[in-house]
């Protein structure tokens, strides 16, 4: 079984498959949410994204739901003796 997906990404492919904007993607970076590797050699980054790390980003941000409150059950006590 062979996975189709690469094993390296660009910070525009993972905006268009998030459906944000490149400059989100690069905040993410920036903050150190997203992991990536620069792989230039000059003074402007260029960014390479693993799989891997991309998966683990998206777990991170995964929403949860809250968890189901506990219903309270009333006392049976009468008010007028």
């Amino acid at each position: 079984m062979s996975d189709t997906r690469p094993a390296y990404l660009t910070p525009p492919e993972v905006a268009k498959s998030l459906r944000v904007s490149e400059s989100k993607v690069a905040a993410w970076i920036r903050s150190g949410r997203l992991r990536a590797y620069n792989v230039s050699e000059s003074a402007r980054p260029k960014y390479r994204i693993r799989a891997d790390d991309l998966d683990d980003f998206l777990q991170a941000r995964a929403v949860t739901p809250p968890p189901v409150p506990v219903r309270r059950t009333r006392l049976c006590v009468p008010r007028y003796v």
